[in-house]
């Protein structure tokens, strides 16, 4: 069956660094754009970050522009989002997701990640 499998948040510092990963199964893995979606308490659900099927395209939400790289291997299905410069607005649940015609159709359960010192 379908999984995404994300890993990689915790706890860090003002300014920190976190890389989290998403590992695939269960799809043609390639075929799918990927995002990158993140939920504060209280607040929607937000697109962070795509990336097209091949990686050819990438786009950013404004507030991690500059500060988020999103990039994926498709030789071992995974999808990555390294975050930079965290500030603490960017405390929430992370999700990754595969799109299917502009719309999320598979979802992760999500990584914490909490920016406080």
């Amino acid at each position: 069956q379908v999984q995404l499998v994300e890993s990689g948040g915790g706890l860090v510092q003002p300014g920190g660094t976190l890389r989290l990963s998403c590992a695939a199964s269960g799809f043609t893995f390639d075929r799918y754009p990927m995002q990158w979606h993140r939920q504060a308490p209280g607040k929607e659900r937000e697109l962070v970050a795509d990336i097209s099927s091949l990686a050819h395209g990438t786009h950013y939400a404004d507030s991690v522009k500059g500060r988020f790289t999103i990039s994926r291997d498709n030789a071992k299905n995974m999808v990555y989002l390294q975050m930079n410069s965290l500030k603490p607005e960017d405390t929430a649940l992370y999700y990754c997701a595969a799109d299917k015609y502009g719309r999320p159709v598979y979802w992760g359960q999500g990584t914490q990640v909490t920016v406080s010192s």
